[in-house]
Order: structure tokens, then sequence, then C-alpha cells
């Protein structure tokens, strides 16, 4: 179970992964060991997954973003899993999200302008006998939230 101390430490990191040990220790009122131990506990139990670089998506050659509605014309484990793996191995792919209603997933694609979009689209999607329907939304801006939720 979390306490305020880790909820407090969570807080920091996802604002700033790369925040100092030292930093996390003195923004949380705490000893550096403690802090350095709580991070490395949240780790070992999974509650901490990773870290990530924020890259500004101009300068790697994105200049259009999309999240793709997908609907499946069949269920099964086998066919769900493995278009979710499809997804995650196209290189467009920069968030896949398996979700419940009326589709079945939710990709947010980065591509370099509409006619990459249409190329992808239709070549990793609409060839694909297990998709039924797509309805493309075009991204404006994005921007992560860094807040966490409120205590519980």
């Amino acid at each position: 179970m979390l306490d305020r101390i880790d909820y407090a430490l969570l807080r920091l990191l996802r604002k700033n992964a790369r925040l100092p040990n030292k930093d996390l220790a003195e923004k949380t009122g705490i000893a550096p060991s403690t802090a350095l131990e709580r991070v490395r506990r949240m780790r070992e139990a999974k509650i901490l997954l990773g870290y990530h670089a924020e890259i500004a998506p101009e300068a790697i050659g994105i200049g259009l973003q999309a999240m793709i509605s997908i609907r499946l014309a069949r269920h099964s484990r086998a066919l769900v899993d493995g278009f979710h793996r499809h997804l995650l191995g196209l290189p467009e792919v920069l968030a896949c999200y398996h979700v419940a209603g009326a589709d079945d997933f939710l990709a947010h694609v980065g591509v370099r302008d509409s006619e990459h979009l249409r190329q992808f689209t239709l070549s990793a999607l609409t060839e694909r006998e297990e998709v039924a329907h797509i309805e493309t939304r075009l991204i404006f801006e994005f921007q992560r939230n860094v807040e966490l939720p409120p205590l519980p």
C-alpha cells in the first residue's frame, strides 16, 4: 500500500524522472537513503514501470499525429492478441489502447504528413482481414498531464 510519502515521490518523478535522489529526499522531507529505498521498492513492486524521454515530434520527422479507432470483424483471444502485437510492432504507433465499447483499439500514431497517414492506414490496417472499420481523427495538440490523481 502506498502512503503519502510514496505518492509525493511518484508525483515528483512523474513531473521529472531525472530528479536526483537528494532532491527527491529534500522535497519530501525524508533522508536520501529512505528516498532511494522507497523508489527501489516501488520499482521492484512494478509500481514504477519505467522512465521515458519526451521528444519533440517535429525533431524526429513527425509532422502529423492522429488517433485511429479500430473495430475488429471477429473476436477471439488469438485474433485480439495478434492484432495488438501487430499494432505495437508498427513504428508509427506511439501508443496503443485496447478499449471497451463500439471499437476495439485506439492507436495514437505519428507520421510525416497526410500522405504518410493515408499509406499507413491502407497498408497497416485496411489490408488486414480482421479489421472491420477504422475511423481517423487528427490530433491538433497533445500534452501529457504530469499530475497524479489525489491520494486515495
